[in-house]
């Protein structure tokens, strides 16, 4: 058996009203001021309070960064360095999603290693020499795990394209996953996040790097997720939290545990650079594209997929392999049908396509997909949603 690494959070709590642990996990450290890292819809809709009044009632100073976009870029990773060192505190925490999160890995590691303060040449793995700054995470969104994750994605604008930064040193140490703070979530990017959290436990199910104990947590995770989508979804309607969410997001985190180890594959480097191009929102982009990929992926992991199917709750007495992994296939679709996730990207062009397909496979998680992909093949795969194609 080869050697595998696996990197996971130092501490994390799970379940409502988490976030009352975070006053103590800064002052147990010794810790003396916080620099909050969100972005701005939060903290008008005032979901970043949640936190900051834990941090005020524990008499906790801190300071809040918030020059963060969708998607965000270098400039936004360049500001908060800048905005950490003038600051006076001594750690952060990260409150949102997937953005929040990534700007802040992105500040913690240059702080600790200025000679990657140009950002860029933190892409792929980044020989970096001391962890970030200490870092609490609070994720807002049941989606991205980032909060558990050694990956990060920032976007470059000059060059219309985002990359991925793999580094250990990244990791927050402590997690806190309180179903609450994702309370505000609309019906859309709950339906969106979750795709994105099923992509990467399929994703993680089938890339090249899956092993024993990466299996345990993507199945599980497929497992929670299939169950848990639809209601979270219906419960962002209806205003009303349930079990939904809450399964969601212990779903998501799962996810994380595993497809940070191991890696993912085509679908998610598609999906980045579709974003890159359109600022299309990472989990619409995944959603639409998973079971292209998935498809494109069955001739190598035709008894992966069987198993998925399984962990989607199909009942697949009687069915060969073939028609099983089939089967896991039509579920996503229906699954992606249920909670309205498009099934073409409509700010694509067809003559963009050859440029699409050139950047997805420069794209880090490309390597990791289980069957090998040629450039038409790509170009294909993007054709698939492309309105004008």
């Amino acid at each position: 058996m080869a050697v595998n690494r696996f990197v996971l959070n130092t501490i994390s709590y799970h379940g409502k009203g988490a976030i009352k642990e975070i006053p103590g996990e800064i002052t147990r450290r010794g810790y003396k001021k916080a620099f909050v890292c969100s972005d701005p819809d939060l903290v008008k809709f005032g979901v970043t309070a949640k936190v900051t009044n834990e941090l005020d009632a524990a008499g906790i100073p801190w300071t809040l960064y918030s020059e963060i976009k969708p998607n965000p870029t270098i400039q936004n990773v360049k500001d908060g360095v800048e905005a950490y060192k003038a600051s006076g505190a001594d750690m952060m925490v990260a409150i949102g999603g997937g953005s929040s999160m990534d700007t802040c890995k992105g500040i913690g590691v240059i702080i600790e290693n200025p000679e990657f303060a140009d950002v860029t040449s933190l892409e792929g793995v980044a020989p970096t020499k001391k962890h970030a700054t200490f870092t609490i995470a609070v994720p807002t969104t049941a989606g991205t795990a980032a909060e558990v994750t050694i990956n990060y994605v920032i976007t470059d604008p000059d060059k219309v394209r985002k990359f991925v930064c793999v580094d250990t040193n990244d990791i927050p140490e402590v997690a806190v996953v309180d179903p609450d703070m994702m309370a505000s979530m609309p019906a859309g990017l709950t339906a969106a996040t979750g795709m994105d959290a099923l992509t990467h436990a399929i994703e993680g199910y089938t890339t090249k790097g899956a092993w024993e104990l990466s299996d345990m947590f993507h199945y599980k995770a497929i497992e929670l997720i299939s169950k848990n989508l639809r209601d979270s979804v219906a419960e962002a309607k209806s205003g009303e939290p349930g079990s939904g969410r809450e399964g969601m997001a212990l779903g998501q985190y799962i996810a994380g545990m595993g497809f940070s180890n191991v890696g993912l594959g085509i679908d998610h480097s598609m999906a980045h650079t579709l974003s890159a191009h359109y600022d299309t929102p990472h989990g619409v982009a995944c959603a639409m594209l998973l079971p292209i990929a998935m498809e494109f992926n069955k001739p190598v992991v035709t008894e992966r997929l069987a198993e998925v199917a399984k962990a989607m709750g199909v009942d697949t007495t009687g069915m060969t392999t073939d028609e099983a992994a089939d089967a896991a296939i039509a579920a996503v679709k229906q699954l992606s049908a249920d909670v309205n996730i498009p099934t073409v990207c409509q700010a694509m062009k067809a003559d963009e396509i050859d440029q699409l397909a050139t950047d997805a496979m420069n794209d880090a998680c490309f390597p990791g997909n289980p069957r090998e992909a040629t450039h038409e093949d790509v170009v294909e795969l993007f054709k698939k949603i492309c309105p004008e194609a």
